[in-house]
Formats: structure tokens, C-alpha cells, sequence
């Protein structure tokens, strides 16, 4: 009986299991659909960027942007990786992808005589590379769960300062592209030096746009800031809906393990006890045919 009392609590345990894992699939599943309308209403606004740039690309000469910064190139001996992750776990691969990505990155880095520092964003980077002989420039967590302009802003400012200041020559972005529900991609995008986008060829119809004070102050003041903003936004977006996909589809896992976790241990209970029983008229059987002899 102490079998089966076992078995009986093992069942409950994982029942309880399930009901927290279904839970938890259905808020992510609640939560991933809003994602994804925010990561697919913020990309227009992305390409709307570049497009700019490559416009202004098409009026600018090489010679003006040499005195901007953010656009400004020279010898890579130390590269900046800003690392997007998650601050929770229970998501499957999510992270685990991540960092493998990361790991391989700084092993070529250091194989090319390179030295690297990582910015990470989330809890789980943070854990994950604190045992790894790296240097942390800085550590973002505990970051609101819908991402915003502010935190975005706040990481792209003090990315920009690091190079703006030469303390690292090339900065990377490693993080997750949602492509859909049930597929996310782990990218490596370049993200200073800022690769200027190819111009695009003039035609006949194309509109006339000023720019005032200039060209250089623009694109100074406002287009390459927003640029690098949005590029940490948007990966930012992308990370957050991929981060629930790979949620909901890991509790999805998990309920149906659960499900035929306690189908087998039912199973097991029920040929326990049918056992126990056959034992016990087995055992009244016997003392029955010894009181008659």
C-alpha cells in the first residue's frame, strides 16, 4: 500500500505540475500575439529610416561625414557585444541559442587577437557569463516586459558613448529574430561603425527635401541617433516576441509530457492495485482453505 500511496502523490504532483504549465502557455500565448502585432508595426518605421538615409546618402559626399562620429572607422583591436536575453527562464532554447551564438563570437574575436567586452541585457546573460573570463562594460536588467523607446535609448546612448570615446572600436548586436510563431533565428547585426545603406539611384520624380541647418547637422542631430535607437529597439521587439513564442511552445511541451506522464503512472497505479487486491483474496483464499483442513 505504501507503493501505491507513492504513486498516488506522484500523480497529484504532477497534476499541480500541469495546471501551472497550461497557465503559463496560455498567458504567453496571450501575450506572444501582441508582440508579434508590435514587432510587425515597428519594422515600417525601421525601413522608413533607412530609406531616409539612403536618401540622404544620394545628397552627401564622403568627405562631409568625416567629422561624424557615429560613421567614423578605424583599426578593430577591442569589439563591444551587446547581448539580448531574457530575464526569465522556462523558454526553452531561447537563451541557450543565444549564448551559444555569443561564446562562438568571442572565441573567433580572441583567435584574431581581438580583445572583447560584453553589455548584457537580462538576467539569464548575466548569470550565464559571470563564471566566463569576459569583460562586462555594463549590465541591463530587470528591464520592463513590453519594450520601450526609453530602455532602448538608454543602452543605444551608452553604446554610442563607448565608441564615440574609442573604448571599443566595433560594437555587435547578438539576439533573436521572430520570424513566426513556431521559428526565431539568432543574428549577429553590425552595429558601429554605422554601415551608411547604398544610395539610392535619383530619378526624374523623385521629391526635393531640405535640410536645415544641413545635411551633416541632421543626420548629426537626429537621423544616425534615431538610427542606432531604433536598430536596439527593434532587436529589443524582435527579442521579446520570440522570447514568448519559445515559451508558449515549451510549456506547450511540458503539458503534454505532463499529460502522458500521469496516463503511464495512472497506468502503473491501476496494475499496482489490481496486483494488491489479487494478493489480499489470494491471502482470504488461503486462510479459508486452512481453516477447513
Amino acid at each position: 500500500m505504501a507503493n501505491l500511496k507513492a504513486i498516488r502523490q506522484r500523480i497529484k504532483s504532477v497534476q499541480s505540475t500541469q495546471k501551472i504549465t497550461r497557465a503559463m502557455r496560455l498567458v504567453a500565448a496571450a501575450k506572444v500575439r501582441r508582440a508579434q502585432m508590435r514587432v510587425l508595426a515597428a519594422r515600417p518605421f525601421t525601413q522608413a529610416v533607412v530609406r531616409v538615409l539612403r536618401e540622404v546618402v544620394a545628397e552627401i559626399s564622403p568627405i562631409d561625414v568625416q567629422g561624424l562620429e557615429l560613421l567614423s572607422r578605424r583599426d578593430v583591436k577591442k569589439v563591444g557585444l551587446i547581448v539580448l536575453s531574457s530575464d526569465r527562464g522556462l523558454c526553452g532554447s531561447y537563451n541557450t541559442s543565444v549564448f551559444r551564438e555569443v561564446v562562438a563570437r568571442i572565441s573567433q574575436l580572441q583567435a584574431e587577437g581581438k580583445e572583447v567586452g560584453l553589455i548584457l541585457v537580462g538576467l539569464k546573460a548575466v548569470s550565464f557569463f559571470k563564471s566566463i573570463k569576459v569583460e562586462k562594460l555594463k549590465v541591463y536588467t530587470l528591464l520592463p516586459a513590453i519594450p520601450t523607446v526609453e530602455e532602448a535609448k538608454m543602452i543605444a546612448t551608452y553604446a554610442g558613448d563607448l565608441y564615440t570615446e574609442k573604448k571599443v572600436d566595433a560594437i555587435e548586436v547578438i539576439g533573436t529574430d521572430f520570424i513566426s510563431m513556431l521559428r526565431s533565428e539568432v543574428v549577429t547585426t553590425k552595429y558601429l561603425p554605422i554601415d551608411m545603406p547604398q544610395a539610392e539611384v535619383k530619378t526624374s520624380l523623385q521629391p526635393i527635401r531640405l535640410f536645415e541647418p544641413s545635411i551633416v547637422d541632421v543626420m548629426e542631430r537626429e537621423l544616425l541617433p534615431k538610427y542606432i535607437q531604433n536598430v536596439i529597439y527593434q532587436g529589443l521587439l524582435e527579442a521579446s516576441a520570440a522570447e514568448l513564442a519559445a515559451r508558449m511552445a515549451a510549456m506547450t511541451n511540458a503539458s503534454n509530457n505532463a499529460r502522458d506522464l500521469i496516463a503511464g503512472l495512472t497506468l502503473v497505479y491501476n496494475k499496482a492495485r489490481q496486483a494488491a487486491i489479487t494478493q489480499e483474496l489470494l491471502e482470504i483464499v488461503g486462510g479459508a482453505e486452512a481453516l477447513k483442513g
